[in-house]
């Protein structure tokens, strides 16, 4: 069967093969898939109702509920570029990721982990943000899909029908090197060949249940998450937030079978005191990646937690979140040693300082070519060139080995970047936000290894003269500043940080 084009058109087809499948199950209520079709486009109808044009940027703050689902299949359906917003961020965080992306519409959850998110905002709303649609709270959901009775049914349908698959379908916002956010462009053609190939490796079914604790905001949880899912008639549960007792009741008690995740999820699983009482036989497949990962957890995946299949992959968000897969039939040290092979009909390479290819087995920077990369980054040609070469070829900032197979492992980072329980953290970024801090003089930050969590942040700190902060005040000050993810979780105060004679600062002696 051929692959459709456009995400409006995927979930077309999925609504007509399995209408009477529940597309979603997220506690309060479910979603058929033509339950769910039918409320994306009376959802689309009220986008449009609010002046949304195609190309218009529309965004998403709310964790994993069926409603962010229901928002981002409308706004795709409407020609417009759907903008995810890390429900960790802080309010000034979701401003400045607002205002970059010109977003005219919000959808944003109300009340979540004891705090009104409209509330965060309030201080930091950009004059481009037109509307705000509360979700779970109050009335304000039902009053936006009352909007649908302003604009007509055919008016919709041709909106979707000019849908193509060179279009944006989003914009991911991911931290650069600079400490300045970058908006990711990628469109719906690529993203659903992407999801295509993914959804094979993992085999797939109609009706499977698959439990999605990735957040929808990353391309983890949005686009090998409820997207793949969506493509191949599986139920998504969306899990609101990771509690490994909560996700082993889920899995016991709705009879899941697939379950991707960081390394992280799958250790938090098997240290929980009473897992051999609950019954995991429905479990078929696990996918994860994201950090290192020793081969006795690929073991203990499948002996004790049950997995027949446990694969491992590498993605960024420039590259439509997907990049190289394992294989079901690779073994154990296959799977945890390395990311896999590039997927079918990616170009993968690692190369010198020259820009040549290094022999198998040499290290060099990961770089790649195909119809995954990314379009560019949204307003930021300079960016954009200096990812992307004349020749079309993306280069990641990683620094990783091919063997002889094609087989993919992640050495290192060119960049500073280091990873933190499945999240991405850029030092630079992290740095702006701590210098904000009237005691801090100069700081930064390093990626140090972490038992639990694969890295955590540590951070060097020159103060001002004369001040005092101790590690918990930064610390807890950090709390209020950024996404938790993001907060040092050590803290050391030298007197000067190393610099070479240009001032930058000599990370490399730090770590």
């Amino acid at each position: 069967m051929a692959l459709p084009s456009t995400i409006p058109a995927m979930m077309s087809v999925a609504a007509a093969r399995w209408p009477e499948i529940t597309a979603i199950d997220d506690g309060p209520g479910r979603l058929t898939y033509a339950q769910l079709d039918a409320l994306r486009w009376r959802a689309a109808r009220a986008l449009m109702s609010l002046g949304v044009v195609r190309g218009d940027r529309v965004a998403i703050w709310a964790p994993n509920i069926a409603e962010w689902i229901v928002a981002a299949l409308a706004i795709h359906t409407t020609g417009a570029v759907l903008v995810p917003v890390n429900t960790r961020m802080r309010g000034n965080e979701a401003g400045d990721i607002l205002k970059d992306s010109g977003a005219r519409v919000l959808f944003c959850i109300g009340e979540f982990l004891g705090t009104y998110y409209p509330d965060l905002l309030a201080a930091h709303r950009p004059e481009t943000l037109e509307h705000i649609v509360v979700l779970r709270s109050g009335k304000d959901w039902d009053n936006f899909l009352q909007r649908a009775e302003e604009t007509g049914e055919q008016a919709v349908r041709d909106r979707a029908a000019a849908v193509t698959p060179d279009d944006l379908s989003d914009l991911m916002f991911t931290s650069g090197t600079t400490g300045r956010p970058k908006g990711v462009m990628t469109a719906h053609g690529q993203n659903l060949r992407v999801v295509a190939s993914w959804g094979k490796a993992v085999g797939l079914e109609a009706g499977e249940r698959y439990l999605v604790v990735g957040p929808f905001f990353h391309a983890f949880g949005y686009k090998a998450g409820w997207l793949v899912a969506l493509m191949h008639g599986v139920t998504i549960y969306p899990q609101l937030v990771f509690d490994a007792e909560v996700v082993l009741d889920r899995i016991a008690g709705e009879r899941i079978n697939v379950l991707p995740g960081p390394p992280t999820l799958y250790h938090s699983l098997l240290a929980h005191p009473r897992l051999a009482s609950y019954d995991l036989s429905s479990l078929r497949a696990a996918i994860t990646g994201a950090a290192a990962i020793p081969p006795v957890l690929v073991e203990r995946m499948r002996s004790e937690l049950g997995f027949k299949t446990v694969l491992t992959g590498y993605g960024l968000t420039e590259s439509c979140g997907i990049a190289t897969l394992c294989e079901a039939s690779d073994d154990a040290e296959t799977i945890a040693t390395t990311s896999g092979r590039a997927i079918p009909g990616i170009e993968l390479r690692c190369v010198g300082p020259d820009g040549k290819p290094v022999a198998p087995g040499v290290a060099g920077e990961v770089v790649m070519r195909g119809y995954n990369v990314m379009r560019g980054y949204f307003n930021d040609e300079a960016g954009t060139r200096e990812a992307i070469d004349a020749e079309g070829w993306l280069h990641t900032g990683d620094v990783g080995v091919l063997d002889e197979r094609g087989y993919l492992r992640i050495t290192d980072r060119l960049k500073d970047m280091y990873i933190s329980g499945g999240f991405n953290c850029y030092p630079a970024e992290i740095e702006r936000l701590l210098s904000a801090h009237p005691a801090i003089a100069q700081v930064a930050v390093v990626g140090t290894p972490d038992a639990r969590m694969g890295e955590v942040g540590k951070a060097h700190v020159v103060l001002r003269a004369g001040a005092t902060l101790s590690g918990a005040e930064l610390i807890a000050w950090a709390r209020g500043q950024m996404a938790n993810y993001k907060v040092p979780a050590v803290v050391e105060f030298p007197d000067f940080l190393p610099v070479n004679a240009a001032g930058k600062v000599l990370k490399h002696q730090l770590r």
